[in-house]
C-alpha cells in the first residue's frame, strides 16, 4: 500500500498522472466538495489524547475547547497534505487566539513528520495517531481530510481531499464561526 502511494505521488510530481484532491481513500464515499455529508457534521467532535511526533507534548481537543478548531487529518506521503499545510498556517496566523488547528498525522512511522512539518512551515498543533485510534473515532475518507469545529465543540463544516482555492471558503467558515 505504501508503495502504491509513494508511485502514485511520484506520477503526479513528474506531471505524468492528472491532479487528485485526495490521497488514498480510508473509506466508502469519498468526495471533496466541503459540506459532504459525514456521520460527525452536526454533532459533538470525538475527543482525544495524542502525542506530538516526537512524544514530548500532549496534544488534545479538551485543552483548545471555546475556540474554533480545525482538525486536520493528514500523512506525509500525501501531496495535497503538503499544499494545505501553508493555508493553515496563514489561516491559524490571521485569526490568532481564536483558531486552534490541530494536525494530526496517520503516518505509520513518526520518522518522516519533523521533515514535513519544517518543510511546510507549520507551527500549529502537530499530533501522531499512533496506531489510528482517532481517525477510527473522525473515519476520514481520504487524505487529507479536515474537520471544522465551533466553539462549543460541534463539527459544522468538513473538507475531503485539499484543491486549490480551498482557502477562501475555510476562511470564510472560520470567520462565521468565530464571530458567534
Amino acid at each position: 500500500m505504501i508503495a502504491l502511494r509513494r508511485a502514485i505521488t511520484g506520477l503526479l510530481v513528474l506531471g505524468l498522472a492528472a491532479p487528485v484532491v485526495g490521497c488514498g481513500n480510508m473509506g466508502a464515499g469519498a468526495s471533496s466538495a466541503a459540506g459532504d455529508t459525514h456521520p460527525l457534521i452536526g454533532g459533538a467532535a470525538p475527543g482525544f489524547d495524542l502525542t506530538s511526533p516526537d512524544g514530548k507534548k500532549k496534544i488534545t481537543l479538551a485543552n483548545v475547547h471555546g475556540k474554533v478548531i480545525i482538525v486536520d487529518f493528514w500523512a506525509t506521503w500525501c501531496g495535497p497534505c503538503r499544499e494545505s499545510f501553508p493555508v493553515y498556517e496563514r489561516l491559524s496566523n490571521k485569526f490568532g487566539s481564536k483558531l486552534a488547528v490541530i494536525a494530526v498525522s496517520v503516518d505509520e512511522d513518526p520518522g518522516s513528520i519533523a521533515q514535513f512539518v519544517k518543510d511546510t512551515g507549520a507551527t500549529f498543533q502537530i499530533g501522531w495517531d499512533d496506531g489510528q485510534v482517532v481517525s477510527k473515532s473522525y473515519q476520514p475518507p481520504t487524505m487529507p481530510t479536515s474537520f471544522v469545529i465551533d466553539k462549543s465543540g460541534i463539527v459544522r463544516f468538513m473538507h475531503s481531499g485539499f484543491r486549490s482555492g480551498e482557502e477562501a471558503e475555510l476562511e470564510q467558515e472560520v470567520a462565521s464561526l468565530a464571530a458567534k
